[in-house]
């Protein structure tokens, strides 16, 4: 089981290539939003080696949101279509429970907590979920806007422990003795391997015709409309 894994929800871009739970290949980019760029250079990279090597790919595991637009969007298309050309399954990777497990490996006493993956929205709004310690969904991804009270039902019962870029904003206006903050993770092509891995053994593929990635809100720009053209 070789399975490419792809990570562009966010300023980052990392490429990953792993057989079983071992990682034979990985590459990133944290230096700002180089995606366009960089992508196709890491996937080639590491394709390469694996042709040197007589090994062909079995799926794609692409980081599916929530995240930036334009991040998602080229990491989906990319993987669908490479899925497409080799005839391999797409396995989708949630972002947030993504930064959950690395959350969850940092965390020392993890049992009995909660573990909160923020991905900064702009302004005090965060993309955010809910999961205890073995990653199970207690609340899916939401778009919220951060207030001192926000989780005060949770920390009250519980170690709730944040991790992610949206995170670093809520640490500045909470203060709670229940609440951890778990610093300096960022999504990571890396750390889907056995998330996907897991997925890939119970064949929980997607359709790679009509998979989207999860946006949770309504994509705007911020352009201004065209003027019609005076001729």
């Amino acid at each position: 089981m070789v399975i490419l894994h792809l990570e562009t929800s966010a300023t980052s871009c990392s490429v990953a290539i792993s057989e079983n739970d071992n990682c034979l290949f990985y590459k990133a980019d944290n230096q700002g939003r180089n995606h366009a760029a960089l992508l196709s250079l890491f996937i080639e990279e590491g394709l390469t080696r694996l042709r040197s090597e007589g090994t062909e790919l079995s799926a794609v595991a692409v980081s599916s949101g929530p995240g930036s637009y334009t991040g998602l969007r080229i990491g989906v298309s990319t993987a669908k279509g490479i899925c497409y050309a080799l005839g391999i399954p797409l396995i989708s990777i949630n972002t947030l429970e993504l930064i959950a497990l690395q959350a969850v490996e940092k965390t020392t006493d993890s049992r009995n907590a909660l573990f909160v993956p923020m991905i900064d929205a702009r302004r005090m709004e965060v993309y955010d979920a809910i999961f205890d310690a073995e990653l199970t969904t207690l609340r899916p991804a939401q778009a919220e806007i951060l207030h001192p009270e926000s989780f005060n039902s949770y920390l009250e019962t519980h170690t709730v422990c944040f991790a992610g870029d949206g995170s670093a904003k809520f640490c500045e206006i909470l203060q709670h003795d229940n609440a951890r903050f778990v610093e300096n993770i960022i999504p990571d092509a890396q750390f889907m391997i056995a998330l996907a891995t897991k997925k890939y053994r119970s064949k929980q593929f997607e359709d790679v015709a009509y998979f989207e990635p999860q946006y949770v809100k309504e994509f705007f720009t911020t352009a201004k409309p065209m003027q019609h053209l005076k001729l």
